[in-house]
């Protein structure tokens, strides 16, 4: 299944995939003021929307047609924060189950280690009634 382009929430934050291969991706974003939370630093939920979207993005070409996938838990490690510069965060799925699958993201700016998350993803078929 192909990645659609069509993602209202990525545009909104600047968030781009750069590269999607088999069982893995690469997106990014410029941190702008937009981004950053009252201590001028990029916000949490930044860095958990890359680690997710991101892992979506490496789920989503196993799939198969008519599947989707949904994030069921992620758990994120933050390391360092950051005010500005280009956040990459690469995501590759470790198992995969035939309804469940488990992924790891690592987020950086230049070369410093930012964020790590880990996270499980339903995969169904809608109107089928199981996750």
């Amino acid at each position: 299944m192909e990645l659609g382009s069509f993602h209202p929430f990525a545009d909104l934050i600047g968030l781009a995939f750069d590269e999607v291969g088999p069982d893995t991706s690469t997106c990014s974003l410029e941190i702008d003021d937009r981004l950053l939370n009252p201590h001028h630093v990029a916000h949490g939920g930044v860095l958990y929307s890359m680690a997710d979207t991101g892992m979506g993005g490496a789920l989503y070409p196993s799939l198969a047609e008519g599947e989707l996938c949904a994030t069921i838990e992620i758990k994120i490690a933050y390391f360092r924060p950051v005010k500005a510069g280009r956040l990459v965060c690469r995501s590759q799925v470790t198992h995969r189950g035939k309804r469940t699958a488990h992924l790891e993201s690592e987020i950086r700016c230049d070369d410093q280690l930012l964020a790590k998350a880990t996270g499980s993803f339903a995969i169904f078929r809608p109107g089928s009634g199981r996750a």
